[in-house]
């Protein structure tokens, strides 16, 4: 058995530890914790892959095998958002653990300032548990003011041990899609909207982000409050 095959098993075997203890996580919990069932689900999709569900990697692939496979891009949004949405590229082709890149590009057709969030899955459903992203606008909410128009990047690969899965021997072609949705929460619009006003203004509850892509305006996000501060492009 030669080390390449060795590593690749023990991958394997990693990752099915992972995913049954992940199963015996949910059976546990199914007989309370009601209020769990949601974290749970999304952990177990996270996981396995269920339902077209990708993966998120920490780096990119390293890892380059010959099998070349289509990736489809695709981009709708819920009739509630008044934004267009759709890939800036119809699709591309790569290799198996070769690092690729897409854009979708995004525009506010409001007159106010939206928060918008992603869903996403790909197709088949069994390329999930492969399909790894290292970027993604789909991690965080985006802030679109009236009229801005973006391009959103997806940083991806697929993991090279889809070649020892006998189930994925059939797989040419990969659809990624995406679904934008309005946020419940428009917090983060209220501020940006505040900031191109001229309002300064805090305490509002968030993660990290920076908007406003052209003016001298820059908001900082706390872990528990956000802080507005007016920035002057060197």
């Amino acid at each position: 058995m030669t080390d390449g095959t060795q590593i690749s098993s023990h991958a394997g075997k990693n990752r099915n530890a992972r995913t049954l203890a992940v199963l015996a996580v949910l059976i546990a919990g199914m007989g309370g914790l009601t209020y769990a069932s949601v974290p749970l689900y999304q952990l177990f999709c996270q996981v396995t892959g269920y339902g077209g569900t990708t993966q998120v990697a920490a780096q990119k692939s390293e890892t380059v095998i010959d099998r070349v496979v289509k990736v489809q891009f695709d981009g709708t949004v819920n009739p509630a958002l008044a934004w267009s949405f759709k890939p800036a590229q119809r699709s591309i082709r790569l290799k198996v653990g070769e690092n690729g890149l897409a854009f979708y590009r995004a525009r506010n057709n409001s007159d106010e300032t939206i928060v918008g969030t992603a869903s996403f899955n790909v197709t088949p459903d069994k390329v999930g548990l492969y399909f790894n992203k290292v970027e993604c606008f789909c991690f965080t909410e985006q802030v679109l003011k009236p009229g801005e128009e973006v391009d959103m990047p997806v940083s991806f690969f697929i993991d090279p041990e889809i070649a020892d899965d006998p189930n994925l021997d059939d797989v040419t072609t990969i659809t990624l899609s995406y679904t934008f949705f309005r946020a419940e929460d428009q917090s983060a619009g209220e501020v940006v909207a505040q900031a191109n006003a001229g309002n300064l203004v805090g305490d509002v509850a968030g993660g990290t982000i920076t908007v406003d892509r052209a003016t001298n305006w820059g908001i900082v996000w706390g872990v528990a409050e956000a802080t507005v501060e007016r920035k002057r492009k060197l």
